[in-house]
């Protein structure tokens, strides 16, 4: 079989997406098309996988890393001269080399795995992907002859009425016997009305030379979609979605209206969890078994273990343990950590802190930089006054404390296990165990005061 090889073609700008980001640095649903694209190759036994970077070459690099080897096309010069730049890698390859675009992000790993299986079988120097368009216009055509087997492609400016009619089209995918592709590249010119050298060409090369070659043709037309307009990149993320929806819903989780759902790429649900209408889960969130995810919540980057209820809240790089619940319209931020059973009403706020099991945070409150021990009770309206307008300072609340309603904590501060604030009150001390801290004005009442206002409510 020799060994498999992969060349990612990335090195365009993108016009036509109107855009400061490079073509394949746009996202689908969490992730750059680039991204999908070498995730997929990566689940083949490939031996290189090589990425032709071009505009916005560092970018790229620093999105990929180390998953891929790089060669840089310095002039837009086509396709066909953008693969030869891979010559000095791929130059000694024995075996076959599957080319692509970065721009075409729904590709799966299977589908590639068939294009090469049946490449290697038909003993072809090259192979096209191909499929059934619904509508081809602007496609290339693919012309067969009689027995079935590849006789052109033909794009469609050049195409006869006739060859206009055909339904299958060139998805632009490719599968070469490596030796044979770089020694037909060599012959390609750029004797063309936009002056570039087409890796297209090199199929007629092949065939004049009386080389084998085929055409396969997959399944599902959607996989082939190309992301050259926001249109079109709506598109792909509308096809991605449903298809990452489904999986979720094979594996277990229930999603009541997979239509008004967002889930990136990558993210791990259990089984039995639930997910409301117009929630989104973006990239580097997990959730566990059992979970509800309620209408229009947005999740970030977060982790909630078992038996998590979020409702109609944001979640941005934050973690809630087992049984704890938190909405309707509350936020964590980054560095919350909310420990078991802890629960968070509504409109509530913590940022950088750390909530143990059982304590309580009702309403109308908000922690920030503290850490907070078991079976707190927090009254509506308390605010952890963190920042002294230069610095950030640490506030640490003991086991078992009552914090009463509209108290203000100073930090930087310690309150000990057992303590009680009381409502109202201005904490600026630390407060030692089975301690109460009251600090508000002594209440004073002015005997006849409305009468000497200068409206005494008769107006």
């Amino acid at each position: 079989m020799g060994e498999r090889n992969t060349i990612i073609l990335a090195a365009g700008k993108g016009t036509r997406m109107k855009s400061k980001s490079y073509k394949v640095l746009h996202q689908i649903c969490g992730k750059t098309m680039v991204d999908h694209v070498l995730t997929q190759v990566s689940q083949l036994d490939i031996q290189q996988i090589v990425t032709v970077v071009g505009y916005g070459a560092t970018a790229v690099e620093a999105e990929l890393g180390q998953r891929t080897e790089y060669v840089v096309q310095t002039e837009q010069l086509g396709t066909g001269d953008a693969v030869l730049r891979a010559e000095p890698l791929l130059q000694t390859a024995q075996g076959t080399t599957l080319v692509m675009s970065g721009d075409t992000p729904l590709f799966r790993a299977r589908t590639l795995a068939k294009l090469f299986d049946f490449h290697e079988a038909q003993h072809a120097a090259a192979t096209v992907l191909t499929s059934q368009a619904p509508d081809p216009t602007g496609y290339g055509r693919i012309v067969r002859d009689s027995s079935g087997n590849l006789n052109k492609i033909v794009e469609q400016k050049d195409a006869t009425r006739s060859e206009q009619s055909l339904n299958e089209i060139n998805t632009g995918v490719y599968v070469f016997d490596n030796q044979q592709l770089f020694t037909a590249l060599h012959q390609v010119t750029n004797d063309n009305a936009q002056g570039e050298y087409y890796l297209t060409d090199v199929i007629e090369i092949l065939k004049k030379s009386g080389a084998a070659v085929a055409a396969y043709q997959m399944d599902d037309f959607s996989e082939s979609m190309g992301v050259n307009t926001r249109k079109a990149q709506a598109d792909a993320t509308k096809v991605m979605q449903a298809r990452i929806n489904n999986q979720h819903m094979e594996n277990g989780v229930t999603i009541i209206d997979p239509a008004s759902t967002y889930i990136d790429a990558g993210i791990e649900i259990g089984t039995d969890t639930i997910i409301e209408p117009g929630v989104q889960l973006q990239a580097g969130t997990k959730i566990g078994n059992e979970c509800l995810i309620g209408a229009h919540s947005k999740l970030v980057a977060s982790t909630l273990h078992d038996g998590v209820t979020v409702t109609s809240s944001t979640l941005d790089h934050a973690e809630m343990g087992d049984h704890s619940d938190i909405g309707p319209h509350s936020h964590l931020r980054p560095g919350a950590k909310i420990g078991p059973r802890v629960h968070i009403g509504n409109f509530c706020e913590v940022k950088q802190a750390e909530l143990g099991a059982d304590t309580k945070m009702g309403h109308l409150s908000y922690v920030g930089n503290a850490k907070l021990g078991r079976g707190i009770n927090i009254g509506c309206g308390v605010i952890f006054a963190n920042y002294d307008g230069k610095h950030k300072h640490e506030t640490i609340v003991g086991d078992d404390c009552f914090i009463g309603s509209n108290a203000n904590l100073i930090a930087p501060l310690t309150i000990a296990d057992h303590s009680f604030i009381a409502a109202g009150s201005t904490i600026t001390d630390d407060i030692d165990r089975y301690e109460m801290a009251i600090a508000r004005q002594r209440q004073e009442n002015k005997p006849n005061y409305y009468q000497k206002l200068p409206f005494n409510g008769t107006d």
